[in-house]
């Protein structure tokens, strides 16, 4: 699902609301989560994860083309960890 389905779903699901408002809420919501997380800070959505950042350290890597050696440098990366509800809820429909 892309954030133009989200917002189409939720949308449909709320017809009192605009969708251009719901556009304009779905992406406040993804802008703090991305600002919380450029900042360093975590952000966690009770029942459905915890987004954090990880210090991925600088290393040797190898081009896949050549088999040269090039250093990667440090770098920052997103991360989700799912919550215990989500997992939940998709494993139950699994069994």
């Amino acid at each position: 699902m892309i954030k133009s389905e989200i917002v189409q779903h939720i949308a449909d699901k709320n017809p009192h609301l605009y969708q251009r408002d719901v556009e304009n809420i779905v992406n406040a919501i993804l802008n703090e989560i991305t600002e919380a997380l450029a900042n360093g800070n975590r952000v966690e959505l009770r029942g459905f994860g915890a987004f954090s950042v990880k210090n991925r350290k600088p290393r040797i890597g190898r081009n896949p083309r050549t088999g040269e050696s090039v250093e990667v440098g440090e770098k920052w990366v997103p991360f989700f960890k799912t919550g215990k509800e989500l997992r939940q809820r998709l494993n139950a429909n699994r069994t």
